[in-house]
């Protein structure tokens, strides 16, 4: 029987594994100590002597060499989050130890909530709430672009896009992308048409964003890209916040009232204080709400037992992480 430890921060273990996937992964593997987190298991690493497996999510350990000498029998780590780059060495994968992560967990509320906000920005009801609000009236015009025939413009066709991508499909909407990493091919397959990035803002009655954070990708939307958008166009921001240069958004947002941004993620984040973020009345911040929350944690949890019944049965782990793969993770 295998052997294993959790360790991740406490809150994270009673949200990502929940009671019932605790009790599956018992009965498959020797849990042999309590849950660990990163501040534990460096004072007790003699803990990890017996360790086949780890399973773990936010506040991971950094595995380093000198915490790898003390995981002699380390063969896969099970990471019930995203991304794994920030605690991944170059000793962790000299050693070829087994990671997989729940990335494509997160994917699914992160698309669901683009997809809610794509179709509401479609109505322009963020616009029509704050109109109300303020004004304590209805207004009497109402330009509304809609859901039948408007464009949406993905930018980044990763795990996340290709979701909302599909999730488009059931509307009657035109999809556009851009993605310099996608072929023709590939698109082609995906059924959607790549533009240059101009392009996509131009065109588009919504534009959201699915980039990771790379060094190529920080403020890679720029003031003109807003510019550049339709009368009563919107933005939505479930990636990065360091993706868009926000001192020149703002300034564009300021000059176009008819525009409107969903952010729910900034850079820094949260805002700073005074920042205008707070105040335009065309900006609507949420607190990093879209990927998975609280009972939506425990897809997360299940998606990795799925995965150690895979890694037990000797078959190829569904989302296996490759060293490469590592480095480009939002």
């Amino acid at each position: 029987m295998l052997k294993g430890l959790y360790i991740l921060n406490r809150d994270a273990y009673e949200k990502i594994y929940n009671n019932e996937t605790r009790l599956e992964i018992g009965r498959i593997v020797d849990i042999y100590a309590p849950p660990q987190t990163a501040e534990s298991i460096s004072r007790n690493l003699s803990l990890l002597a017996r360790a086949d497996v780890i399973f773990s999510g936010w506040g991971a350990p950094v595995m380093d060499e000198k915490f790898l000498k003390a995981a002699p029998n380390l063969k896969a780590v099970f990471y019930g989050a995203g991304s794994v780059k920030y605690f991944v060495t170059d000793a962790f994968w000299e050693r070829n130890i087994l990671i997989t992560s729940a990335y494509a967990a997160n994917a699914v509320p992160v698309s669901e909530f683009t997809l809610s906000q794509i179709l509401f920005c479609l109505k322009r009801g963020w616009h029509f709430v704050n109109y109300i609000r303020k004004n304590g009236s209805y207004p009497e015009q109402r330009f509304v672009p809609g859901a039948y025939g408007s464009t949406v413009g993905l930018i980044s066709l990763g795990s996340i896009g290709q979701r909302v991508l599909g999730l488009l499909k059931h509307f009657d909407l035109n999809a556009i992308a851009y993605d310099p990493y996608i072929s023709c091919e590939k698109a082609k397959e995906l059924g959607v048409v790549l533009c240059p990035l101009d392009e996509i803002f131009k065109l588009s009655d919504v534009v959201s964003v699915h980039t990771p954070r790379l060094k190529e990708t920080e403020n890679m939307i720029r003031g003109r890209h807003f510019r550049l958008m339709k009368k009563g166009a919107s933005f939505i921001n479930t990636a990065r916040g360091a993706i868009v240069c926000e001192a020149e958004m703002i300034e564009v947002f300021k000059e176009r009232p008819d525009l409107h941004a969903v952010l729910d993620v900034t850079w820094p984040e949260p805002p700073e204080k005074n920042s205008p973020l707070y105040t335009l009345e065309n900006i609507t911040l949420t607190p990093h709400i879209a990927g998975a929350m609280d009972s939506e944690c425990g897809r997360m949890g299940g998606y990795m037992l799925e995965e150690l019944k895979r890694f037990i049965d000797g078959q190829p782990l569904k989302w296996a992480i490759t060293r490469k793969q590592a480095s480009i993770m939002a």
